[in-house]
């Protein structure tokens, strides 16, 4: 049978019990007796397997399988935990990793066995048992339920078990007396499960391996369809024993319990008898069954490929989980547009025209509803940035051993929302700032006892949001930069003469680290050094629309501060106009606008300024940054747009102002070669503006 189908939900899953066994196993470390924790690591283990082995990924499916057997040892307390079972299990993750990294390029696991790594887990249990680990001992303690009967707690009535009172048609009650052995099956999924039809389709695949289905309840077109509650049952006929098929179904993920035994046709004989009034979901249970059991994914299996689908094809799910809440404000926008639009059109049919007072009504009721759209359309794309930072801490504890420097990773707002686009993107950057801490900032245990430091450093990361940015801070409690150091490397690059470099700030040293292959180390190693990192982080970081900036107090420690739009989309914009051509700058970016006499134009190192309620402010001539003519006749005062980049001011001079007005970003694909330009928008009259990127202009 195709599972193909599936592979979405696969990929989805597996991702999320990689990042839950990564957690637990960091937090395993620091209490190693946590029962609980060691439990939960367990159920994740044993989902994997499940997942691995319904998908028909064998590798995988072992590898989990062992590391099962260990955790269940752990929990029988017949094995202790050290930080040598830890860096194994580390190691097992990064197998299973690159296992899913295949599978979502190729729609396969790929050929490797990972012997070594089973090898490692295995020595270790052999090891510390003092002899050989039980083969099959983790899932039969599986909390998914009990065997047997002693397991139907959910439902037991009067009659017991929901697969006993299985409503079935004579004719079929006939059919199953012709077989050798029969089970029961009741399988009860898990409430909070989302694809109910998938679950029962991975158990119905589980178990025709053992043996033919003969009977649904519901029926298959049912189950198919998800017309059923949380719990479906089936007639097994099987040669096998009970045992092996209860792990197979329990293998499969958001199954809560299963209850089994055998039955007789006698059984549901007596049933008919009864005849006694059934609330059952479908009549015609038995009616489709008469075939020799269809799986509920029949139709899917019959048109997808199977067999001969392109082993590699690459998987690429882009999905967003949306809370259902945002979906529904969601809808009740969409229904105000229809209303509007039904009122537009029925006044334009009544009389022809439409009077303009009707009509700028309307127009301000449709503006409402498209802004309140944009908003939750917004919210709908945004997601907690706690999928790109949940990765982070195993990273410095994996540097923590590397480097041999203790420390220790502290995480704030990692539920602050950003468009998805952006944080797709944002994990490379992030990732060479902590590398960077970590190797740069953090000094080792004996410079830190000598500065009166704790032994262990702390790097930590700050995320919040701030107006219609998303600030993210990246800092430690190191060493700090050495701006003397940078400086003089400068000179030594030939960046800037010895004079120029006197004459420096703090900033415009620390700028110096920012690029392209300045790097400070010492000795080149695989964490950081080779000179590609800062500037990829600001590059990377410019390609999102944001900026990056720092600050440093030496033997203190340095914080490096991201700032990103909240949106790549749909922003609030200034509309400007410099000679005859009109230009966007973001609202957000917009301190005040002034209207500023030539005559208080100040120079400062042969720079203009202006000096505008205590604060020196630099002057930006656009038309001269864009390359335009100049201007025949000097005006007395002219039009200054004061915007804000972090906590830089900077005044952009244009010729005239439009007003605001809500934008849609259009990226310039290919043409985006000038860094002054961040995209372009359609105006209403159908002419083209081109949007400014302020933080290239300051």
């Amino acid at each position: 049978m195709d599972v193909s189908q599936y592979l979405d939900i696969f990929i989805d899953e597996t991702s999320g019990h990689i990042q839950s066994l990564s957690d637990n196993i960091m937090e395993l470390e620091k209490e190693p007796e946590n029962k609980d924790v060691v439990n939960e690591i367990f159920r994740a283990a044993h989902s994997l397997k499940g997942m691995a082995g319904t998908m028909g990924f064998k590798r995988m499916q072992r590898l989990t399988h062992d590391m099962e057997n260990v955790f269940q040892e752990v929990r029988n307390d017949n094995v202790k935990v050290n930080s040598n079972l830890i860096d194994i299990l580390f190691k097992c993750l990064d197998a299973i990793e690159g296992y899913l990294d295949t599978v979502k390029a190729t729609s396969n696991e790929g050929e490797e066995e990972n012997e070594a790594l089973i090898k490692l887990l295995n020595d270790y249990l052999a090891q510390a048992e003092g002899g050989e680990a039980p083969a099959d001992a983790a899932p039969a303690a599986d909390a998914g339920g009990a065997e047997g009967e002693s397991g139907a707690s959910a439902d037991d009535g009067a009659d017991g078990p929901l697969y006993k009172r299985m409503k079935i048609e004579p004719e079929l009650v006939e059919k199953l007396k012709g077989e050798k052995q029969l089970y029961g099956f009741t399988i009860h999924i898990n409430k909070e499960c989302l694809l109910k039809a998938a679950r029962a389709f991975l158990v119905f695949k589980a178990v025709e391996d053992f043996g033919q289905i003969m009977a649904f309840d519901p029926s298959s077109s049912d189950i198919e369809d998800e017309k059923f509650e949380f719990d479906f049952s089936f007639i097994l006929s099987t040669e096998s024993e009970l045992d092996p098929i209860l792990e197979a179904v329990k293998a499969v993920s958001e199954i809560e319990s299963v209850e089994a035994d055998k039955v007789t046709p006698e059984m549901y004989e007596k049933k008919e008898e009864e005849a006694a009034p059934e609330p059952s979901p479908a009549p015609e249970a038995a009616a489709a069954p008469a075939a020799p059991a269809p799986a509920p994914a029949a139709k899917p299996a019959a048109t997808a490929k199977g067999k001969n689908q392109p082993a590699n094809k690459p998987v690429t799910s882009r999905t967003i989980r949306v809370d259902i809440e945002k979906l529904d404000a969601l809808m009740n926008q969409v229904s105000e547009l229809i209303i509007a639009k039904n009122s537009l059109a029925s006044q334009s049919n009544s009389s022809g025209e439409i009077d303009g007072q009707t009509l700028h009504e309307n127009i301000e009721y449709l503006e409402r509803i498209t802004t309140n759209l944009h908003e939750s359309v917004m919210k709908v794309r945004m997601v907690p940035i706690e999928s790109v930072v949940a990765k982070f801490p195993r990273m410095i504890r994996d540097l923590d051993r590397k480097l041999k420097k203790p420390m220790e990773l502290v995480m704030t707002g990692e539920d602050t929302e950003l468009d998805r686009t952006v944080v797709d993107q944002l994990g490379d950057p992030l990732q060479h700032l902590l590398r960077n801490s970590a190797d740069h900032g953090i000094e080792s245990p004996e410079d830190r006892r000598a500065a009166g430091k704790p032994e262990k450093g702390t790097i930590f990361l700050n995320a919040f949001q701030e107006g219609n940015n998303v600030i993210i801070e990246v800092g430690d409690d190191g060493g700090g930069i050495n701006t003397d150091k940078v400086r003089d490397k400068a000179i030594e690059r030939g960046l800037v003469t010895p004079e120029e470099a006197e004459n420096l700030s703090q900033k415009e040293i620390i700028d110096f680290l920012f690029m392209p292959s300045f790097s400070m180390a010492k000795q080149i190693t695989d964490i950081s050094g080779r000179g590609v990192g800062l500037d990829v982080v600001k590059s990377n970081i410019e390609a999102l629309g944001g900026d990056v900036s720092v600050k440093s107090v030496l033997g203190e420690g340095s914080t490096f501060t991201v700032r990103l739009p909240l949106t790549l989309a749909i922003i609030q914009a200034l509309m400007v106009e410099i000679r005859d051509e009109k230009y966007a700058i973001a609202l957000a970016s917009i301190m005040n606008i002034e209207n500023i006499p030539v005559s208080d134009i100040k120079y400062v190192e042969s720079k203009e300024v202006i000096h505008l309620r205590g604060q020196v402010i630099p002057l930006i001539h656009l038309d001269k940054i864009l390359d335009f003519e100049p201007k025949e006749s000097e005006e007395d005062t002219m039009t200054v747009v004061i915007c804000k980049k972090g906590d830089t001011l900077g005044g952009i001079i244009v010729d005239n102002l439009i007003g605001q007005l809500e934008i849609v970003i259009k990226s310039l694909g290919k043409l985006d070669n000038n860094k002054l330009i961040s995209g372009a928008t359609i105006l209403g009259d159908g002419e083209i503006a081109m949007i400014l990127d302020v933080n290239a202009v300051i």
